[in-house]
C-alpha cells in the first residue's frame, strides 16, 4: 500500500504565537453577531499563554491546562453604576490550554477560539447553552 504525503505546508510551520492567536481571537470576535457582541461593551481580548496563579487558585484549577478563557468585566445589570476605576470588559483567552484542546479534538483553531468567546460572554450574561448553540450556527 503506497502512501500519500498529507503534510501540506504543516512541516515548517510553528504553533501560533500569542500575537498570531491574538489576531486570530480578534478575527473570530469580529465574526461574531453585532447584537452577541454588543452585550459585552467596550470589550479587551487578552491573550496568556496560562491563568496567572491568582486565578489558578481562586478558581480551584488542578492544571494550568483546565481553563480554556475567562470574561473579566460587569453585567448588564451592574454597567448603570457610577464607580470610579472602572477597568472595560475582557476576555481572557489562554494559548496553551485551546492549543492542547485542538490537538485532542476535530475542530479547527478558528472554531475553537470562537466557541471559547462566545462561552465566555454568554455565561456571563446569563445565555443558556441553547441560546450559545444558534449563535454558534451562525457564525461564518
Amino acid at each position: 500500500m503506497a502512501r500519500i504525503d498529507q503534510t501540506g505546508d504543516w512541516q515548517d510551520r510553528h504553533a501560533p504565537s500569542l500575537a498570531i492567536f491574538e489576531s486570530l481571537a480578534l478575527d473570530a470576535y469580529a465574526r461574531l453577531p453585532g447584537p452577541f457582541r454588543d452585550l459585552s461593551g467596550d470589550l479587551a481580548i487578552v491573550v496568556a499563554d496560562f491563568p496567572d496563579d491568582e486565578i489558578f487558585e481562586d478558581m480551584g484549577l488542578e492544571t494550568p491546562f483546565d481553563l480554556l478563557g475567562l470574561f473579566e468585566g460587569r453585567g448588564l445589570s451592574e454597567r448603570f453604576s457610577i464607580e470610579t476605576g472602572d477597568l472595560n470588559n475582557r476576555i481572557m483567552l489562554y494559548r496553551r490550554p485551546i492549543l492542547d484542546y485542538w490537538a485532542e479534538n476535530e475542530e479547527t483553531l478558528g472554531d475553537i477560539i470562537s466557541h471559547v468567546l462566545i462561552h465566555e460572554i454568554g455565561h456571563h450574561f446569563g445565555l443558556s447553552d441553547d441560546d450559545m448553540e444558534r449563535i454558534e450556527a451562525g457564525v461564518s
